[in-house]
């Protein structure tokens, strides 16, 4: 029972980052969008929803992928921040190429909303392949 208790630790260690990992991207990535996410999602918007649903997965397997295949604990912290960085850049890039995203996402265009959830979802993927 006694090296169980230091997995215990570098297991709750690890979970506590990754999820205060992705609460952090929550933030800024709900601060970087040039529209309110959380309070389009309330008044029932499917294109926010899938939009954000989309880059909260995409960014989750990042964090997956970097709890599987790092050695520490900085390593894998600086895997999340890097993915981190990646997801919203590519959001960034994406954006000014499609033009118009907040007019679409506030006008619950759920196909347009689709599709930036599933751009975000494919970084994510190949964020969390590049790690392994």
């Amino acid at each position: 029972m006694e090296n169980a208790v230091p997995a215990i630790l570098n297991y709750l260690l690890h979970l506590t980052t990754a999820v205060a990992l992705v609460m952090g991207f929550f933030v800024v990535y709900t601060r970087v969008t040039p529209y309110d996410e959380v309070n389009l999602i309330r008044q029932g918007n499917r294109a926010a929803a899938l939009s954000l649903g989309g880059t909260l997965l995409g960014f989750s397997l990042t964090i997956a992928s970097a709890l599987m295949h790092t050695g520490d604990y900085y390593e894998f912290l600086g895997w999340g921040a890097l993915g981190m960085l990646i997801q919203v850049l590519v959001y960034v890039i994406a954006t000014r190429m499609l033009r118009m995203s907040k007019d679409q996402i506030e006008a619950d265009n759920a196909g347009f909303g689709g599709l930036l959830g599933a751009i975000s979802l494919s970084i994510g993927l190949v964020n969390a392949g590049s790690i392994s």
